[in-house]
């Protein structure tokens, strides 16, 4: 039997491939349990999914896992993501590091509870000498908020004589957000048939493919992983240009 990414082009595999991990509580409502059932389940497809990229060579792999949006949900349920937070990434140094995959985080996490903070450091020292993919968790992050402090930092340094009006470009702007050390993401996967970015990653995703499924999170596996990237291989992208196949704009 073939393996299910057979019929994947290993020369055309996105280099940054970002995920909108939702439905966690709908899945959970299923099955007739609180939402933050679905969260704890919804660990085993984060491993498969990074475990998959890792393995077909995807080099950057980004988790939307805690938008500055979801403070406002019940007491409850935030209690219980931050402690299933802290414990996870403890957890889950092992195999970062049995896969080669560094973690990184992106968002304002001086934001998050003191105990998931100090987790989350130790976890990315831990795992700072690995050399493979690099999976970074978007937490306390929005897109908006990324591109204000951004463009603060900037006007600061303009104040300050640093920089002029006429130094800053798409470049310098790119290379003052939090995602600087990484591209744009060539493709981005949301679970559950949402058709929403929801204030993720705004700026990168000028050029984003976007792939949509009806399977909710806790259910996605590297063969839902693998059907992404083979619609992401049948995508035309042009950039706003003509492909030089083709006479049609």
């Amino acid at each position: 039997m073939e393996p299910a990414n057979a019929s994947l082009n290993p020369e055309n595999i996105p280099q940054h491939i970002a995920v909108i991990m939702d439905g966690n509580g709908r899945w959970a409502q299923k099955q007739g349990a609180e939402r933050l059932f679905g969260h704890r389940n919804a660990i085993t497809a984060v491993r498969d999914t990074a475990e998959g990229c890792a393995e077909l060579g995807v080099k950057f792999l980004t988790l939307y896992a805690f938008s500055t949006e979801n403070w406002g949900r019940p007491k409850q349920e935030v209690d219980g993501l931050m402690e299933l937070l802290v414990h996870t990434i403890s957890a889950e140094i092992g195999t970062l590091n049995k896969n080669n995959i560094r973690l990184a985080t992106i968002g304002n996490t001086a934001g998050l509870p003191v105990t998931c903070q100090a987790e989350l450091q130790a976890a990315i020292a831990e795992t700072s000498v690995n050399t493979g993919m690099t999976l970074t968790l978007a937490l306390n992050y929005s897109g908006r908020w990324d591109i204000l402090t951004t463009t603060q930092k900037l006007m600061q340094l303009a104040t300050k004589g640093e920089m002029q009006a006429s130094d800053l470009t798409e470049e310098v702007f790119s290379q003052h957000l939090q995602t600087a050390f990484m591209p744009d993401p060539e493709l981005l996967i949301r679970t559950s048939g949402e058709f929403r970015i929801s204030n993720f990653l705004l700026w990168e995703m000028a050029y984003t493919e976007i792939h949509i499924t009806e399977v909710l999170w806790p259910d996605f596996n590297k063969v839902e992983l693998y059907e992404a990237i083979k619609d992401y291989q049948q995508r035309d992208r042009r950039f706003g240009k003509v492909n030089s196949n083709t006479s049609n704009s």
